[in-house]
């Protein structure tokens, strides 16, 4: 049989000595060597590509559990031919009509295809969020290239069963809730109930909103070395996955469309549509309600699912201090008031949801939320509580659970599982430790302790020692499992397809008529990669194969015999009639942080402008310029309270003024230095990316990155005078800032947040220069060259003063640039005017508190430029000063303002805009 290939017989057999493996690359000269001469059949590629699995577990690949005896098919660095290992070499069914889907050249093209998913990720920003030894590190999501397949008649089993435990928990959760007669008759522990953290008593006689506790559940379930599928764990409290299997299913399958096309691949948007369809007509307001997501925020290891569900679904992505209860009904903090919410979707654990009834060091959950609850005013999907059912130590009370509430068999089986709380099960497997793996019976809390699952068996006899003695302590802490076997997913890795343990979290959501629908699909979880030396089966300790621990994931592919169900997500066309005053809602906490980005960005160009200005004129500058230099740093908090004025006649107090100066810029930790004001940047930037372009994220990024480090290795370099090169720092700095200020005015949708982002510029612009000006007419600064320079400098007016006063040295010309000039966007006249105009179109919902704040700000431009100048008889321009000082009052009074009336929400009138 001829190659499909022409050129396939012409490869050698072996690689070629300068050929390396990389993951995810491939390289037909290596590729070859794994390959028989003349196998041109897709199939008989990822046969012979294909390493055996672990003895004892299910292979997925082949269908069948790997035996003992058996070798694989490939060994690193050799060559091998299909049916030279023992055992079964023949493909599962469904792998070999994927393979046949792809043929020989998507055969060819796998590893080009695992570099466009690596690509894809990248691009999308999918992250998982790491945290280990205290610290957190953003991760790209790992996705792996090939899916798991499920036949329709296996998954029309686990569907079944699936829904059943849907039904089991939901009915278990009222009654713990309820009526408690499962605990009243011993199938439940009450100690095992009573005492876990997510147990809340504040919850006992709730009735939900529609009836249901739960409205959405997820089950890791394991393939077992028998072929069926076992339950590994339950998910009750806000079962993350499901933006993770969207953006998993967005990419594979583009990855494989023929494959996904030819092998009928049932898609998961009619799920969705269903939950959402149930919980709208669940909710007292029905298809009118409105519908948010509650997510801890970005620090959450699983925010990008979050941000991604959020906009899959259509719904307001909002953290706890976007809501407020106002009585007993939930309201959310947009920028033009309060408006009402139906449905709240958490992904907030818990102990964490109302700091008012239970932890009150949260500020995570929304102060009153159970108490909203209790009144009906808001679905909370799912209901407070539910956490409790999470614990792997009711895993041997479901069965007669069933029995008592459903009146039925489970059809999906559990891992065999021991509370040792039960004086006579810790008695009868004490002895038997290590035939287990222990596993904590409640997640980690203010009176419980977590910890990660241990294998006793691998354990020394010492430390089995202490742990029987530590489950002596504190016996209802701990729970024995059975060590887990689950099958093994094939992974395509540096030319091979090699199996990794995998399990898989199936997810069912209520369909608000008292049913449950089951998402045909998947978070399909993989084991990572193993190190050199160690076997490849780890799962038997991490059952659930966590991303916290470094697994990988793959897109599940659930078949179907019949149609392919072509429901989508994708919103209706719009008609002109649905545009007309189309506003987009900005939350509370968006605005505050549009604000503060327009605070931070224009505090940053002033703290390095004063900071270029004092370095550049501390050599050559009069007594009276270096004084009011000292004072605006130490206004400014760039030097401490300490530090003497560069001015004194001292040799070193201008050398500890300069070396205070620049330490401080660098100090993070300083709450007006550089550092401070650059990471701050950062941080409201980082709430805010999905309004700013990636050009402008990238700017502010690098500003926090490369600027800070730079100025502190400066300082910290032994024997070298600092000043030259901090302000080359400084320089690039300035420019970079220029540069995202450009982005803020040329690259951001000129709406009510961008309005606000002005206005916070503004604010602080006004603030900063009123301040200056007063500071140095009060020192005669107008009266020295150097004095006149340092005031058109900081007002960064230097060159327009030139080009229209040429070298005149007089007051009234400055006055007027840097006063009372509508043209010039440094002056207090444009600020006051610009600020004015913005408010009252970020206001215009609310006219009236438009008008009155904006009657409080100063119009410079409507000054009198003579009585500015006059002078009184200690040769002060009294007016001036004054009206100087009413405009930082103004400004810091609007602040306040701005804050009460904008983002808090607080004091009268209470004004609520969607009921």
């Amino acid at each position: 049989m001829l190659p499909s290939d022409p050129k396939a017989a012409q490869r050698p057999l072996r690689p070629s000595p300068m050929a390396a493996p990389s993951r995810g690359g491939h390289d037909r000269g290596m590729q070859s060597s794994l390959l028989p001469l003349g196998a041109s059949q897709a199939v008989d590629l990822a046969m012979a590509a294909a390493l055996r699995g672990s003895v004892g577990h299910h292979d997925e690949l082949r269908g069948a559990l790997t035996a003992a005896g058996a070798a694989s098919s490939v060994a690193a660095g050799q060559s091998a031919l299909p049916g030279t290992a023992g055992g079964q070499e023949a493909l599962a069914p469904l792998w070999q009509r994927f393979f046949e889907a792809c043929g020989t050249p998507g055969w060819y093209d796998l590893g080009a295809r695992l570099q466009r998913v690596q690509r894809r990720v990248r691009e999308d920003g999918a992250t998982y969020n790491v945290y280990a030894d205290g610290a957190q590190a953003s991760r790209q999501w790992p996705l792996e290239l090939l899916p798991l397949l499920i036949g329709a008649q296996e998954w029309a089993r686990i569907e079944q069963g699936v829904r059943q435990r849907a039904r089991l928990l939901d009915a278990a959760l009222a009654d713990v809730y309820g009526p408690q007669q499962l605990l009243r008759d011993g199938l439940l522990p009450p100690s095992l109930i009573y005492g876990h953290p997510q147990y809340l008593r504040p919850m006992h006689g709730v009735r939900p909103v529609g009836g249901q506790w739960l409205r959405v559940i997820g089950l890791d379930l394991a393939r077992g070395p028998d072929g069926h599928w076992w339950v590994v764990g339950h998910r009750s409290q806000a079962p993350s996955g499901l933006g993770y299997l969207l953006e998993n299913r967005l990419i594979i399958s583009q990855q494989f469309p023929e494959a996904f096309r030819e092998l009928r691949v049932q898609r998961v948007a009619a799920t969705f549509r269903t939950w959402m369809e149930g919980l709208l007509s669940a909710s007292r307001a029905g298809s009118h309600a409105r519908v948010a997501l509650l997510t801890p925020g970005p620090h959450n290891e699983t925010y990008f699912e979050h941000v991604f569900l959020a906009r899959y679904l259509g719904v307001t992505l909002v953290e706890g201090a976007d809501l407020t209860v106002r009585g007993q009904r939930l309201y959310l903090k947009t920028l033009h008031g309060l408006e009402r919410v139906h449905v709240l979707l958490r992904r907030v654990d818990d102990e964490w949801l109302d700091p008012l009834e239970l932890r009150s060091d949260s500020s995570l959950g929304v102060p009153g939320l159970l108490q909203a609850i209790r009144a009906g005013e808001v679905l909370v999907a799912n209901a407070p509580g539910a956490g409790v059912l999470e614990s792997p130590g009711l895993h041997a009370f479901w069965p007669a659970v069933a029995e008592r509430l459903l009146g039925e068999s489970l059809l999906l089986p559990a891992t065999t599982s021991w509370w040792c709380g039960e004086d006579s099960v810790w008695a009868a497997h004490r002895a038997r430790l290590a035939d287990y793996v222990i596993v904590p019976t409640f997640g980690a809390g203010s009176v419980t302790q977590g910890f990660e699952p241990v294998l006793a068996g691998e354990l020394s006899p010492e430390r089995r020692r202490e742990w029987t003695a530590r489950i002596d302590a504190d016996p209802a802490g701990h729970t024995l499992m059975a060590p887990v076997r689950p099958s093994e997913q094939p992974i395509w890795c540096d030319g091979r397809i090699e199996p990794r343990p995998v399990v898989l979290r199936v997810f069912a959501v209520a369909d608000g008529q008292g049913g449950w629908s089951v998402l045909p699909g998947g978070l399909t979880r993989v084991a990572a990669r193993p190190e050199p030396g160690r076997p490849r089966a780890r799962a038997s300790v991490d059952a659930y194969l966590t991303m916290q621990q470094g697994s990988a994931s793959t897109d599940t592919w659930v078949l179907t015999d019949g149609e392919v169900d072509p429901t989508s997500l994708l919103p209706a066309p719009l008609a002109p009639e649905d545009l007309a005053g189309w506003r987009r809602v900005i939350t509370s906490r968006s605005a505050e942080n549009l604000y503060w980005l327009g605070r931070y960005t224009e505090r940053a160009e002033n703290t390095v402008r004063l900071a270029r200005l004092t370095l550049e004129a501390l050599p050559t500058a009069s007594p009276g310029v270096l004084e009011v230099l000292h004072a605006l740093t130490l206004r400014h908090g760039l030097i401490a309270a300490g530090v003497p004025s560069p001015a004194h006649p001292s040799a070193q107090a201008a050398r500890l003024f300069e070396r205070s100066l620049l330490a401080a810029l660098a100090d993070a930790e300083g709450s007006w230095s550089l550092a401070f004001d650059l990471r701050a940047l950062r941080q409201c930037a980082q709430a805010l990316r999905e309004r700013l372009s990636p050009e402008h994220w990238s700017l502010i990024e690098h500003l926090e990155q490369r600027i800070v480090p730079a100025l502190a290795a400066v300082l910290a370099r032994e024997g070298h005078e600092p000043l030259s090169d901090a302000l080359e720092i400084l320089a690039r700095a300035a420019t970079q800032l220029a540069a995202v200020t450009g982005a803020q005015t040329d690259r951001m949708t000129r709406d009510d947040g961008w309005r606000l982002l002005s206005v916070g510029r503004q604010v602080e612009r006004l603030e900063m220069l009123a301040h200056a000006l007063q500071t140095g007419f009060e020192a005669r600064l107008h009266e020295l060259d150097d004095g006149f320079a340092l005031l058109l400098g900081l007002f960064d007016s230097t060159i327009t003063y030139r080009a229209q006063f040429q070298a005149r040295r007089e007051v009234l010309p400055l006055l007027h640039l840097l006063v009372m000039d509508t043209d010039n966007p440094r002056s207090l006249a444009w600020v006051a005017r610009t600020m004015r105009e913005r408010l009252r179109k970020l206001a215009r919902h609310d006219p009236a508190w438009a008008e009155a704040v904006s009657r409080e700000l100063p119009r410079p431009h409507e000054w009198s430029l003579a009585e500015l100048a006059q002078l009184d008889a200690q040769g002060r321009p009294v007016h001036l000063l004054a009206a100087l000082r009413q405009c930082g009052e103004a400004t810091r009074a609007l602040s306040d303002e701005i804050s009460r009336h904008l983002f808090s929400h607080v004091g009268a009138p209470e004004r609520r805009v969607w009921q």
